[in-house]
């Protein structure tokens, strides 16, 4: 990743440190002040290379019972669901249930709610004969066949999303209040599956003690990673 760089490798790591020490990440903006960057454009790329090394390649799939819904994320109109708002951005979100408590999470941005688009978010990211929990949402009727043991959850309440599947509705919520706060208006829509990306790096570690491995996560990434350039960055859309 540091290939043909004019800037030291000092600040590099300065600027990597500050993106994981930091509880709720930083945004370019503050990343170009406290580095003393002259260019906005050094601090959001940088940002954007970084991201690209959180989704290690030998992470494994989640497993035992996971809750699985979309939500909508972004845009100026109202709703829950994902099924149909314009102007926002539809969201697969996969969290593993620990009890009382939610383990690894998985958040992968999808064209649409039909069964191609959540089927293969979920064979990406759960492994089978694990236990699935979805709304009733027929998109999902083929789990079973697929290799997982599928129950549909049912809510007692009139369209109470939130108390059929609680713990994806409250990543949801975690998520969209780390977006607006960290990033605010200077979030892109067309990269917000790196912005995803960061988001599950940051919450499957949530509860490491030590910044400094998360430091040594993406130091052991940024060197084996193919370099990628500014033009080439703002040029691609990760996933849909």
């Amino acid at each position: 990743m540091f290939h043909k760089s004019t800037k030291p490798l000092q600040i590099w790591f300065r600027a990597i440190w500050w993106m994981v020490a930091q509880k709720n990440g930083v945004s370019a903006k503050g990343l170009q002040k406290i580095l003393g960057i002259g260019s906005y454009q050094t601090a959001w790329t940088w940002l954007h290379k970084f991201r690209r090394l959180m989704v290690l390649s030998s992470r494994s799939k989640l497993q035992g019972i996971v809750e699985v819904d979309e939500v909508l994320v972004g845009g100026k109109k109202s709703g829950k669901r994902g099924r149909g708002a314009e102007g926002k951005s539809l969201i697969a979100v996969a969290v593993e249930v620990k009890g009382r408590k939610t383990g690894r999470v998985r958040l992968t941005k999808i064209p649409d709610a039909s069964s191609e688009s959540l089927n293969k978010f979920i064979e990406d990211n759960i492994e089978q004969f694990s236990i699935i929990h979805t709304d009733g949402w027929a998109s999902y009727n083929n789990l079973s066949n697929m290799g997982y043991v599928h129950k549909i959850q049912k809510s007692t309440v009139k369209e109470e999303d939130e108390e059929v599947l609680p713990n994806v509705h409250r990543i949801a919520s975690l998520l969209k209040r780390w977006l607006l706060g960290t990033h605010q208006s200077y979030l892109n829509k067309n990269k917000l599956e790196y912005y995803l990306d960061e988001y599950t790096f940051r919450y499957n570690r949530r509860t490491s003690t030590s910044r400094g491995l998360l430091f040594l996560r993406l130091i052991e990434q940024a060197v084996i990673t193919a370099p990628v350039s500014y033009e080439e960055i703002i040029s691609q859309n990760h996933g849909c």
